[in-house]
């Protein structure tokens, strides 16, 4: 089966021609979400094939109970799920009693897909034969709305190409809903009401357990070639779902078109007792806007989002769209408004990985959004962990931490840990550091200090105070170490000293130091509230410093080489490039046994700290590491490659750089993985914006300056991006030639390119 079958196209993605095979890889690449609400490109009509159905609802979950064998002390009790949710774009279509299902035609021609992700739609066309021989043509247009994010808006065009027949039109909303990653099959939702009036309605329901209460709503109307057909429909409903029936009789060459609204009002954000009334409010403004009046909104906003956000590539299409695709997909799950968001592996694709926060959004999607919104965007995702800071501490008094020690979860919806593989959920706790990190990484590119004095800190004293606990101190080396962690690499359990977590603990407890002192004294009155809510002293301050002083590193005087973990010379240091071809992927071909004795590496480890923290190492002992490392990588996560690229392209290794950008942009789109029918990659999509912008463009923010060492891969003859810095919009172009800068707004600002400072004003370009 081909997977690589999307048409290049710098704005657009397509698919050209009907293959059953390849429907649920569709489902997934052609995707819509606006923040709010997000579903799968599932076909409205029936279809009997294979297909993995899919709506889902912002921070709408539900705990189902852990399926584990052998059950630990500290194991979570549940792995939170985003729910498959109430289903409401299904339209069924027949003609003289024969249902449109594409399974079963006797021929579907000209079928196109599009995804325009330049104007934020999803299209389909193809016509078909069916059964009965009726000839018709089907064209739909869909979108879920930017402006209206509680809504979602269908045109559905079906025009008869060879007879005279009655139309049978049914839209429906189905609340009768599976999750295909359920661990018991326990029933998720619960139908609380079902109601029609006139023509729309309205299925209410809860989730089980955590109780989120869920209005599904649909609202439709009728024309036939341009005129409103005031029809009214016949009502079907039963214990979880509704439908709407109209029938017409229709001429040959004449064409019906349903407009269908529908989406979710939810008790998030809503009273409970008035979610039908919201829903009529917002079917109003929709059928008052009308269905090209609202596309025509959705239009602009995503202007407004690619003005800032795009990246332009002249002279390589597929480099294009895979950017394209990325960062429209970013701009799909997440968009900021909401603090009480985060951003899932798998966004509104798809039910892998529970649809939960991992570390991902601090080492990966924060930059994105960083650069791309203003700051209030990334300190809404700072602020989600502050919110959940109390669940962290909980989470480590579950594994006998004391004393305000915070764990942060490797997966959650609601701070609480949801992951139940021990050697995960335990032992990869580098996740705290990713935490922390990003409070640093906030400040230092947007240059706000408001957020540590305000949350940022307790943040951290609770981070240090696990990192104080968790280490011990070791007679033998006379030296605090870490036992029994699993790093990034999760292709190694259960190791002693991972480089990369102690590195990070270390910084971590000194990062915590700094921020006390400069809190202590420039913000007295917010450091008595801090002292008193985490009883912090002196003394304990002074420790953490100690421990950090003294902490344990893997090093090899033979290689010059911080090791991954004490035992990584023992393994048989056979390449990567050495391995049988048919051995590939490891984590299909292997067993468990067999990977965590090997060297391979799932993705980057040693060179995640080298990334966050190049400006601790040399460019001669980031090449060392690099040239030791990465010949042993797999790069079986989706969040390898863009580490890699950007550190090649440190290197001056740009052939090499651009070969990990073109795997990290095209993951999904090409299907590296062959796993694109379970969902898209969301989170390493933002590694790919940084594979362009901190990788080619070399962006940095060094002593406070925003700093710039431009390349070009020699495929491409330009590249263009902008960044929001410190709310002044600087524009890059890189060519061949040489690079040029552009500052909107009134005020200058100086940068560094190539190490050397320069002056952009507004008005003017400098090129270098």
């Amino acid at each position: 089966m081909n997977q690589e079958y999307i048409t290049t196209h710098p704005w657009s993605i397509i698919e050209e021609g009907f293959d059953k095979e390849l429907v649920q890889s569709s489902e997934s690449l052609f995707s819509l979400g606006n923040g709010a609400m997000g579903q799968r490109a599932n076909f409205e009509e029936q279809y009997s094939g294979e297909t993995f159905q899919g709506s889902y609802i912002a921070g709408v979950y539900y705990p189902d109970k852990t399926r584990v064998g052998w059950w630990k002390n500290g194991y979570p009790e549940y792995f939170a799920k985003v729910l498959n949710a109430p289903n409401w774009i299904g339209i069924d279509i027949s003609l003289n009693g024969q249902p449109l299902n594409l399974a079963n035609c006797k021929k579907v021609a000209h079928f196109l897909r599009e995804l325009n992700m330049k104007e934020g739609w999803y299209k389909r066309s193809f016509v078909a034969t069916m059964p009965n021989d009726l000839e018709i043509a089907v064209e739909v247009v869909r979108f879920l709305s930017l402006d209206l994010d509680e809504l979602g808006a269908i045109q559905y065009n079906v025009q008869l190409l060879n007879a005279d027949a009655e139309v049978t039109v049914t839209p429906y909303v189905d609340g009768g809903i599976k999750n295909r990653d359920s661990n018991w099959d326990d029933k998720f939702w619960n139908i609380t009401g079902i109601d029609s009036k006139q023509n729309r309605a309205f299925v209410e329901s809860h989730t089980m357990k955590t109780q989120f209460k869920v209005c599904t709503f649909m609202g439709s109307e009728l024309y036939v070639d341009g005129v409103k057909a005031d029809e009214i429909p016949a009502v079907k409903k039963d214990e979880v779902s509704i439908s709407h029936t109209y029938k017409l009789n229709l001429q040959k060459d004449e064409t019906l078109t349903l407009i269908k609204y529908g989406g979710y009002t939810v008790d998030r954000n809503h009273p409970a007792d008035k979610l039908v009334e919201v829903a009529n409010r917002v079917l109003d403004q929709a059928s008052k806007l009308g269905f090209e009046a609202l596309l025509q909104m959705q239009k602009e906003a995503w202007a407004k989002i690619w003005e800032m956000s795009d990246i332009a590539i002249e002279g390589d299409v597929k480099a294009q769209q895979g950017i394209r695709f990325n960062i429209f997909q970013l701009n799909q799950t997440y968009l900021g408004k909401d603090s009480r968001l985060n951003i899932g592996p798998k966004g509104f694709t798809g039910e892998k990985y529970g649809g939960s926060t991992y570390w991902d959004t601090e080492a990966y999607c924060l930059p994105f959004y960083m650069a791309t919104k203003n700051q209030e965007v990334a300190w809404n995702l700072l602020e989600y962990r502050y919110n959940h800071l109390q669940k962290a501490i909980e989470n480590a008094e579950k594994l006998g931490f004391k004393n305000g020690a915070a764990l942060y979860p490797m997966v959650t919806m609601n701070g609480e840990e949801c992951h139940n593989e021990w050697e995960i959920t335990f032992e990869e706790i580098h996740r705290n550091g990713a935490i922390a990190f990003a409070i640093y990484n906030y400040h230092r590119f947007t240059g706000d200090y408001s957020y540590i004095p305000k949350m940022g800190l307790e943040v951290l004293i609770g981070i240090a105070r696990f990192w104080y606990q968790r280490v011990n101190f070791s007679e033998e080396k006379q030296q605090y170490v870490m036992l029994g962690v699993t790093g990034p690499n999760e292709y190694e359990n259960n190791v002693n000293n991972n480089w990369y977590t102690n590195y990070l603990a270390k910084w971590c407890m000194e990062y915590a130091v700094d921020q006390a002192k400069i809190v202590s004294e420039s913000y007295p009155e917010d450091y008595q509230r801090i002292i008193s809510n985490t009883k912090l002293s002196p003394t304990e301050i002074e420790d953490w410093a100690k421990v950090a002083d003294n902490i344990y590193f893997p090093f090899s005087e033979k290689h010059k080489v911080f090791l991954q973990q004490d035992g990584f010379l023992d393994k048989e240091l056979v390449r990567v490039q050495d391995l049988d071809k048919s051995q590939r992927p490891i984590n299909q071909k292997w067993s468990w046994d067999r990977i965590l004795r090997s060297p391979y590496i799932k993705q980057a480890d040693v060179l995640q700290g080298f990334y966050f923290f190049e400006d601790h190492f040399s460019q001669d002992e980031l090449e060392r590491h690099f040239d030791f490392y990465e010949p042993f990588t797999v790069h079986e996560s989706s969040l390898s490659p863009c580490v890699h690229s950007i550190q090649a392209a440190k290197l001056g290794r740009m052939e090499q750089a651009y070969t990990f950008y073109l795997r990290t942009s095209r993951l999904d789109l090409d299907d590296y993985n062959k796993e694109v029918e379970e969902g898209l990659h969301i989170t390493s999509m933002a590694g790919t914006w940084m594979s362009i912008v901190e990788g080619f463009g070399g962006m940095r923010v060094v002593d406070n300056v925003l700093s710039f060492t431009p390349q070009i891969p020699e495929q491409w003859k330009s590249y263009s991006f902008k960044i929001n810095f410190r709310n002044q919009i600087v524009t890059i172009t890189v060519s061949h030639k040489g690079s040029s800068f552009q500052i909107s707004g009134d005020d200058s600002l100086g940068i560094q390119v190539h190490g050397k400072s320069i002056t952009l004003m507004p008005g003017e370009t400098v090129n270098t």
